[in-house]
């Protein structure tokens, strides 16, 4: 049994505070029913002690979609809200998660609709979130919206994790080449530099460089490392600018080796998937298609959406300024333009996303296969301009001494 500190409101509607000794909170939310008073906040006595580590307890969108399910299950099952919100706050593992849960449950109870109290929480329950379980409420389906919901934000996981797959070799083979490079040319070209200066002479054009450039690295080391973070707050800066971001999500299309080919597919697997889900809850077109946009992720898209919402509200259709935006290809085109003609847009979306959910599984491993001898040939590259740059003036001296 623990100590839990509740804050209510009495029959008059004047705040009242005080303790109780119960098993859970859901006994002193009962006790306090009783009595006749509306409760706004139940916590452990002893909470307010706790440390919070943001970074640590943050809330995966595993975590989100496990608990999204099991509102869905509880709501199915005849279960009120509230009661599905006390259990949820009780049993959910992820500390913020369960703030959270605590928070919305306060406002369900105080007479708010499930949609609007989560939408009093966008860093945890986005547009997508909150539009769909609106949908559901509206329409009586609402473990039917919830359901979709959870599958929505597990295609959008297993999209994430597949783009990470891509990215982390690349990554740890850069990284591991540049900590080779740094430690050579910090380390090793000294070494050779000293027996440089007592050969005395030329050195050719290449050791001249590698030795200027170990010299500034470790005469001037606090330059390298203050001109990299600078050059990374520049660019963080730039890229949150609407015209860098755009410049940037545009560019991000067009990068060689596949990775191009891979952003624009996810693009349009996210763009397709959303949208056929917020079509099927029955989120009015134009609503769905703003939320589609800010969802995407990706400006273009976006901008694209701008242009699909205009097109819209002048009676227009979907299909037709998506041929003109870089990022839609002319099957995505034909295929929605379908879909309107037979009523049957959210089917269409939904083969959509299917399709280059497929395509980016299969991008991911042409890309590893790319990537791996072009990582070799850079690594190999970048020791051997050391290397060489080091033993040319040795070759030069014994030349002499032949």
């Amino acid at each position: 049994m623990a100590t839990y500190v509740f804050t209510a409101l009495d029959a008059a509607g004047a705040r009242t505070t005080g303790e109780i000794d119960a098993d859970s909170k859901q006994v002193v939310a009962d006790q306090l029913k009783q009595r006749g008073l509306i409760v706004l906040d139940i916590a452990d006595k002893g909470g307010s002690m706790e440390i919070e580590l943001p970074f640590v307890n943050r809330i995966k969108a595993n975590d989100l979609t496990i608990m999204t399910r099991q509102l869905a299950t509880m709501v199915n099952s005849g279960m009120t809200i509230l009661r599905a919100l006390y259990i949820l706050e009780a049993q959910t593992e992820n500390q913020k998660l369960a703030e959270t849960l605590t928070a919305v449950r306060k406002d369900v109870e105080a007479g708010l609709p499930l949609s609007d109290a989560l939408e009093r929480h966008p860093k945890v329950f986005n547009q997508l979130y909150v539009a769909m379980t609106r949908a559901g409420e509206t329409g009586g389906v609402l473990d039917q919206a919830l359901l979709r919901v959870a599958d929505q934000l597990e295609a959008n996981e297993s999209l994430r994790r597949q783009v990470r797959a891509a990215m982390t070799y690349p990554l740890v083979v850069m990284s591991f080449a540049l900590a080779v490079l740094i430690a050579l040319v910090v380390f090793l070209v000294p070494v050779f530099s000293d027996i440089f200066d007592q050969f005395g002479g030329e050195l050719p054009t290449i050791t001249k460089f590698t030795v200027a450039l170990s010299k500034a690295m470790t005469g001037y080391w606090y330059a390298f490392i203050a001109g990299t973070v600078g050059s990374v707050w520049l660019f963080r800066r730039w890229k949150s600018t609407k015209s860098g971001k755009y410049a940037w999500d545009a560019f991000k299309l067009k990068i060689p080796m596949k990775i191009g080919d891979i952003v624009q597919k996810v693009a349009l697997a996210r763009w397709s998937r959303t949208l056929s889900a917020l079509v099927t809850a029955g989120v009015p077109l134009l609503q769905a298609l703003e939320i589609t946009g800010k969802t995407a992720g990706n400006d273009v898209v976006e901008k694209a959406m701008a242009d699909v919402i205009e097109s819209v509200k002048r009676g227009g259709t979907i299909a037709d300024p998506l041929k003109d935006s870089p990022v839609f290809p002319e099957m995505v085109t034909h295929m929605v333009r379908v879909g309107e003609e037979t009523g049957a847009l959210d089917t269409m979306l939904t083969k959509i996303a299917e399709f280059y959910e497929d395509q980016v599984a299969a991008a991911v491993k042409q890309l590893a296969s790319i990537l791996e001898p072009v990582m070799i040939v850079v690594v190999g590259g970048m020791v051997g301009f050391i290397v060489i740059s080091m033993y040319m003036p040795l070759f030069k001296v014994y030349d002499q001494i032949k």
